[in-house]
C-alpha cells in the first residue's frame, strides 16, 4: 500500500482507459478493505481485458458469467454488472464532452481541488464535488457511483489532493 500511496494514489489522471479502470476498481472497493483491491488490480486487469471500455462496454452474457467464476476478481454480480453498464456510460460521455476525462476535470475547471488535511483522522468521506459528481453520474445511469465512492474515486485519480500536509506527495501534488 505504501507503494502505491507514495507513487499513484493522488496523481492526477487524464486517460479514459485509466479513468475508468480506476472507477471499476473504486466501485468494486465499496464495503471492502482497499488493500484487498490492491492483491487484484493485476487479475482485474486481465479479466476485464485491461479495461478497453468499448470491449468491456459489448459484454454479453458469456462475459458475464466467465467473470462470476473468476475467483481472482471480486464475483459480485451487481459490481460486474456495474462496470459493463459504467463502460456503456463512459462511451456515452466520451460522444458527448470528446473525453472521459473532460466530463470529469469540468467538475474543477481542470484544476485539483487541494485540500489542506492536517491529519487521517480530518479527511472526509464525501463533499459537496462527490454529491454533485455522483448525482449527475446517477442520473446518467452510472452505477456503483455514490458519493462515498465518488469521493474515493476523486482522491484516488488526483482530482481532490487529500493527501495530509505533512506528507511529500502533498507538495509534489500542489
Amino acid at each position: 500500500m505504501i507503494h502505491y500511496h507514495d507513487t499513484y494514489w493522488g496523481s492526477p489522471l487524464h486517460d479514459d482507459q485509466e479513468l475508468y479502470a480506476k472507477l471499476v476498481l473504486d466501485l468494486n472497493q465499496a464495503g471492502l478493505s482497499w488493500n484487498t483491491i490492491l492483491n487484484k488490480t493485476e487479475t482485474f486487469y486481465a479479466a476485464f481485458d485491461n479495461f478497453d471500455i468499448e470491449k468491456v462496454a459489448n459484454y454479453g452474457e458469456a462475459e458475464r458469467e466467465r467473470l462470476v467464476q473468476d475467483a481472482g476478481i471480486i464475483r459480485n454480480k451487481m459490481k460486474i454488472n456495474a462496470a459493463i453498464v459504467n463502460a456503456q456510460k463512459v462511451l456515452e460521455i466520451q460522444k458527448e464532452f470528446g473525453s472521459f476525462a473532460a466530463y470529469l476535470w469540468g467538475f474543477v475547471d481542470g484544476k485539483p481541488v487541494q485540500h489542506h488535511v492536517i491529519d487521517e483522522l480530518s479527511v472526509l468521506a464525501s463533499d459537496e464535488l462527490s454529491d454533485r459528481i455522483s448525482k449527475d453520474m446517477k442520473k446518467r445511469g452510472f452505477k456503483f457511483t455514490g458519493t462515498t465512492v465518488i469521493y474515493a474515486y476523486l482522491q484516488a485519480v488526483g482530482i481532490i489532493n487529500d493527501h495530509i500536509r505533512s506528507c511529500f506527495r502533498y507538495e509534489e501534488l500542489s
